[in-house]
């Protein structure tokens, strides 16, 4: 015995899946939305990690440059009181 469904209920059959994939392309279009602002996000913390790394490195090559050739810095000197 086979159930054949009237054509009432192959419009509503129809109309459900119709909304039913409206509302998923709905959510994909946000969630496309959020991953391109998250790669947007994530490129700008890329850049600014790479400009604190380099000037990071500058400081590092300075204190290098200005320190004494004795290697002692003043700060690893003890006081004279010791």
């Amino acid at each position: 015995m086979t159930h054949e469904l009237s054509p009432v209920d192959l419009a509503q059959r129809l109309e459900s899946l119709e909304s039913r994939i409206a509302h998923q392309e709905h959510w994909l279009d946000t969630l496309d939305q959020a991953v391109v602002q998250q790669e947007r996000r994530l490129e700008k913390l890329e850049q600014l990690s790479g400009l604190m790394r380099e000037r990071l490195r500058e400081q590092h090559q300075a204190l290098q440059a200005s320190e004494p050739q004795g290697g002692q810095r003043p700060e690893d000197e003890l006081p004279p009181h010791y």
